[in-house]
């Protein structure tokens, strides 16, 4: 049963992935991953490569390139134990896949391993994987609209992302996120997001390593009346950010979600009781001048004033 639960889950999203996994910079991330195996196993280009092997079958692996593939295959099933989307996965497949391919290449010939670098530096300069553009209750913040937000209403509590378009692990999670906004969003718990790439002063205010070294994004920070109460992940007294899995499982526990929505959803049913309650009565009306009692041909007080 443990086995066939995620391969029913892979069943069932697997349209999405199929469609997505077609974007251009999956196809073209996906050739660059295979390279040096289409390299050594085509035919009338791997009979002209060097090979350690002692039958001198050129069109297979020797034991060098075996050993570095395995290795490889370590590394991708140790960093994707922390993987939390298929995003993740995928990324971290293609990453180490390239890495592989740097060092086969190399190995086989400086100058391929010079040609194949430098289609990976252009490809990451020129190519960037796709961001998430799915449906999100998500109010984006700049530099200037922020800590106004924040302390319009100290009645609502924010959640607020931190995070940089070129970390790979905040595109990752903008999916998440998102998904997590529209089941939460209410009229007292509310969702933001602010790019401390592109507003570095908010970076500096609230502490917010933008550095590329930096495992602090993305980082999510609780405000309640305006004032932060918590985040994740948590820094330490030597500025280093604690490890942290941005699963929705641990955002919904660590800053108890169920339990601010409940509160929020109480503080939305006050703001329609109070609107409903105006709405049910009509205005009062403004009182009318009393009618002056005096006798025939008396002139009211207010004309005799004048």
């Amino acid at each position: 049963m443990a086995l066939l639960t995620p391969l029913f889950a892979f069943l069932y999203h697997l349209p999405q992935v199929y469609k997505w996994l077609l974007k251009p910079y999956y196809v073209a991330s996906l050739f660059m991953s295979i390279a040096f195996l289409a390299v050594r196993k085509t035919p009338g280009i791997c009979d002209h490569l060097s090979t350690q092997r002692e039958d001198g079958n050129s069109c297979d692996f020797d034991w060098r390139e075996v050993e570095i593939l395995m290795f490889l295959s370590a590394i991708v099933m140790m960093k994707n134990r922390r993987a939390i989307t298929v995003e993740q996965h995928v990324g971290n497949i293609i990453l180490f896949s390239k890495v592989a391919n740097v060092i086969l290449f190399f190995r086989l010939d400086i100058r391929m391993g010079l040609l194949y670098l430098t289609l990976c530096i252009v490809f990451l300069m020129t190519c960037k994987p796709p961001m998430y553009m799915g449906p999100e209750y998500i109010k984006y913040f700049s530099d200037k609209t922020i800590d106004d937000e924040l302390e319009r209403d100290g009645r609502v509590t924010w959640i607020v992302e931190f995070f940089a378009n070129w970390s790979p692990e905040c595109q990752s999670f903008a999916s998440v996120y998102a998904d997590l906004s529209l089941k939460y969003n209410c009229a007292g718990l509310k969702f933001g997001k602010v790019d401390i790439g592109r507003y570095g002063e908010v970076s500096k205010k609230y502490k917010v390593s933008a550095s590329p070294l930096s495992k602090q994004m993305p980082s999510l920070v609780l405000f309640q009346g305006g004032k932060e109460v918590m985040r994740r992940p948590q820094v330490d007294k030597k500025g280093r950010a604690v490890s942290w899995t941005f699963t929705e499982e641990n955002i919904i526990r660590e800053f108890n979600l169920n339990e601010l929505y409940q509160k929020s959803k109480k503080l939305t049913k006050t703001k329609g009781d109070n609107k409903l309650g105006l709405s049910q009565f009509p205005p009062v009306p403004e009182e009318e001048e009393p009618e002056q009692v005096g006798g025939e041909g008396e002139e009211p007080e207010s004309k005799k004033d004048k």
